[in-house]
């Protein structure tokens, strides 16, 4: 029986092998349809056990994308939120772990009535009442799912069937299916090979699903031969083949794609009135990061540089101030356990215009981005501290020059003297996965001070995941010294920036301000920042 749902719905798989872009894909389809005055909302369903990626290693995973309202979720989510510019929901990423949990406590408070619980029809029952959630809860006229994986993989089965089901529940003409995967080139003949993308979408439709749009990764631009091949071996019409270049950025797949019709064929396949889209803004963005005046140099201190991916949306945020400076930004990417003294600060980092060290967890590394801090505050290099790089800061100002010898988070040494970062009352004893400080939070800005300067507001709210806080028993003490509290959460008088006085730009702040960074919009703090370097490059 068909549920009454008057959105329509886009679902994309991947073939072949993982990793190709999936969510940039999903993602340049919001931003086309969004620019021909569509709603939209994307969301993502991932196959693994975890209930989100919230404690999950960064070096494994990548960062963990926090929504306003307090969801950790998956990384992709960061780019639907970049490209649309529509907010996602915690409820926007889905995972097999989730998934499981709802239908074993369901099932533990008698929800079944005694039934033998299946994966069919209990998980994929489940799995369709997530992708509808966004429907029942948004007004957007179309929700474009992402489903993680590759198909054929064992764990992604019910979120496939899922799928496939769900045409008969919303209807045949409210859903299409699109299918990613590579195209080969083989430089020893010089071809293309459609081998394999044929063999996944055979293995696709052995599940039930016929692809109505076809995107193909490759290195090389596909010839009529091959879109001919394809078209015939795959059931899918020549203009639904769509080419996806490798491209120098992925601010510019939304327009490569728009020029290969993508847009048109998908307001054709949904129904869709054909407009033109308005992607003007999108190209002035995209043109001005290619074409910069010059390359400014900021180090990355962190704990997980060996995966970049653990600080996307740092990185993006960045790069969108680049973008508005119509300057390039240049990351060293600095291990932090590789600074271990003030002599090797000074060797690292003093070719550099600026010093940004993010978030993190646990005690590995902390003493090089200790000795970052410290070389920023006396070289007056412009420093800006995310959430732990802010806690950083406070500790090595207490150390070196408040003279609290000891001064430390209790994250880091639960005995220390001078705990100037501590765990908050209600986090004591609490176990770890979405307990946290998450989502937005209320911050008020103080008056003549470089957020006032930044945000040209003293009212703001930001995005927030973290356990520990500083510790206003010190408050005092660094009220009566150079560093300047600037910004304070009033629901609990909590620290939430900090600055010195006497410094060209030094700056921590305890939420995450790059998740609401956007291309086109760059975040105040991160544009300010870049600012800085900028003046000292």
């Amino acid at each position: 029986m068909k549920e009454k749902i008057n959105s329509k719905f886009i679902f994309i798989t991947g073939g072949v092998v993982s990793s190709l872009g999936k969510g940039i894909a999903a993602a340049s389809i919001g931003l086309l349809l969004k620019s021909r005055g569509v709603k939209v909302i994307n969301q993502k369903f991932d196959p693994y056990l975890n209930i989100d990626p919230g404690t999950m290693n960064p070096i494994q995973h990548g960062e963990v994308y926090v929504t306003e309202d307090g969801g950790e979720t998956d990384l992709d989510l960061g780019h639907y939120e970049r490209f649309t510019d529509v907010p996602v929901h915690r409820y926007n990423n889905t995972t097999a772990g989730k998934v499981y949990l709802a239908i074993l406590d369901r099932e533990r408070s008698g929800g079944y009535k005694g039934n033998t619980v299946q994966v069919i029809p209990h998980v994929t029952d489940e799995i369709q009442s997530r992708i509808l959630e966004a429907a029942r809860k948004t007004d957007a006229d179309v929700i474009i799912t992402e489903v993680g994986g590759t198909v054929g993989d064992i764990e992604s089965l019910p979120f496939i069937e899922a799928i496939r089901q769900i045409k008969y529940t919303v209807g045949r003409d409210n859903c299409i299916f699109i299918h990613l995967g590579l195209l080969p080139y083989l430089k020893e003949c010089g071809e293309l090979k459609t081998k394999p993308m044929q063999h996944s979408v055979k293995e696709l439709l052995g599940f039930g699903i016929q692809p109505d749009i076809i995107m193909c990764r490759s290195e090389k631009s596909l010839t009529r031969a091959i879109r001919q091949k394809l078209g015939l071996f795959c059931n899918v019409s020549q203009e639904a083949i769509i080419e996806n270049l490798s491209a120098k950025s992925i601010y510019e797949v939304p327009l490569m794609l728009e020029k290969e019709g993508l847009g048109k064929v998908l307001c054709k396949v949904l129904a869709l009135p054909e407009t033109e889209p308005d992607l003007e803004d999108w190209k002035l963005m995209v043109h001005r990061y290619y074409h910069p005046d010059r390359d400014v140099h900021v180090a990355l201190v962190g704990k997980y540089v060996e995966l970049h991916d653990a600080y996307l949306s740092v990185v993006e945020a960045l790069t969108a101030a680049g973008i508005f400076h119509n300057v390039r930004v240049k990351i060293d990417w600095v291990d932090s356990e590789k600074i271990v003294d003030m002599d090797s600060a000074e060797e690292i980092l003093g070719k550099v215009a600026g010093i940004i060290v993010p978030g993190g967890f646990g005690d590995r590394g902390t003493n090089g981005m200790i000795f970052a801090a410290q070389y920023a505050r006396e070289k007056k290099v412009p420093y800006f501290g995310i959430c732990f790089g802010m806690q950083i800061a406070v500790v090595e100002f207490a150390r070196n020059v408040l003279g609290l010898v000891d001064a430390n988070s209790t994250e880091l040494n639960p005995t220390t003297e001078h705990p100037v970062i501590d765990l908050m009352p209600d986090q004591q004893g609490v176990k770890l996965g979405g307990t946290l400080r998450l989502g937005m939070c209320r911050c008020l800005i103080t008056e003549g001070t470089l957020a006032e300067k930044a945000y040209k507001v003293h009212d703001i709210q930001e995005r927030h995941r973290n356990r520990y806080e500083f510790n206003n028993v010190y408050r005092e003490q660094f009220e009566n010294s150079k560093m300047r509290f600037s910004g304070r959460n009033p629901d609990r008088n909590l620290i939430e920036i900090v600055e010195l006085s006497e410094h060209p730009w030094f700056v921590g702040i305890q939420f995450h301000a790059e998740f609401a960074s956007r291309p086109n919009r760059p975040h105040p703090l991160f544009k300010d920042f870049v600012g800085a370097v900028m003046e000292m490059n």
